[in-house]
């Protein structure tokens, strides 16, 4: 839905975005208006790639398909770059190229874009932080990176309005200063995709969480080993914990299903877990 929404607000924004910057007079947000174009093609990907990573796990992929989620994060976030790169060259062209400067009527269309693109990143970025979406979250910084370029403009060109001959250019650099604020969330949205694309070990709070949560199942004495890696929206966890060594075969594979059970009733999105009984050197009992 967030990717759907996204792509209908991008549409009619890139359209007036556009419109106003040749009527205008500002290439500034006729360039802003041409990378709008690319948020739309970077929300059908994230929607492409949810779609895909949520396909249940088949033969010929027996850990289901959460991949397709990174895959579409990194995609995003060369949308982003090759968008700041656009942005970079047309800026620096209109800067060496003398030109008028843009029409007062140009910094209203630009609130109602900042404004807009604001609260549009602030509802997708939620909705990834809720489902832990690298993809969504690029999607999000799409948004966000979009209200940048339209405050730098709207810096620029009110700087242009006051300043008067000789500053017509001023919109242009704001643009390409904006462009390195894009260009760091695009490599930091890459790299999370990356991450997860490699199996990276997910953050230590997260980890401790899930050592905590498997500790307190009954019959469990420690956690040896932990690892656990985020495909798509959920999490993947190896695990090893110790038992008491004289239990029964059955009853180590009883706390190993009830360790299993109580993660993937939590609330971290577990899919799936593989555990490791092992017998404890020792023992660990009250008052000991």
């Amino acid at each position: 839905m967030a990717a759907g929404i996204g792509m209908a607000v991008n549409i009619v924004l890139a359209i007036v975005k556009i419109v106003t910057g040749v009527v205008g007079n500002s290439y500034a947000l006729i360039a802003d208006g041409i990378e709008s174009t690319s948020d739309i093609v970077s929300s059908l990907v994230v929607w492409t790639g949810l779609k895909i990573s949520s396909l249940p796990a088949d033969e010929d992929h027996p850990y289901g398909h959460g991949k397709a989620e990174s895959i579409a994060g990194i995609v995003v976030a060369l949308a982003l770059l090759a968008a700041a790169a656009f942005i970079a060259i047309q800026s620096v062209r209109e800067i060496i190229t003398p030109h008028h400067a843009p029409a007062w009527f140009t910094l209203l269309v630009l609130a109602l874009v900042i404004g807009t693109k604001e609260t549009l990143y602030r509802f997708v970025f939620k909705v990834g932080d809720e489902l832990t979406s690298t993809a969504v979250k690029g999607d999000a910084w799409h948004h966000r990176s979009d209200a940048i370029t339209s405050a730098a403009a709207f810096i620029g060109i009110t700087v242009a309005l006051i300043g008067g001959q000789g500053y017509e250019s001023a919109d242009d650099w704001a643009a390409l200063l904006a462009c390195a604020v894009i260009v760091f969330n695009g490599y930091r949205i890459c790299r999370t995709a990356l991450g997860e694309i490699m199996d990276a070990a997910v953050p230590n709070p997260l980890q401790k969480e899930i050592r905590a949560l498997s500790s307190s199942v009954p019959g469990v004495v420690r956690i040896e080993k932990c690892r656990t890696r985020k495909s798509g929206l959920g999490l993947f966890v190896d695990i090893h914990v110790e038992v008491d060594g004289d239990l029964t075969v059955r009853r180590g594979h009883e706390i190993a299903h009830q360790v299993s059970d109580h993660l993937k009733a939590s609330s971290l999105s577990v899919q799936d877990v593989v555990v490791h009984v092992e017998p404890a050197l020792r023992v660990l009992r009250k008052g000991s």
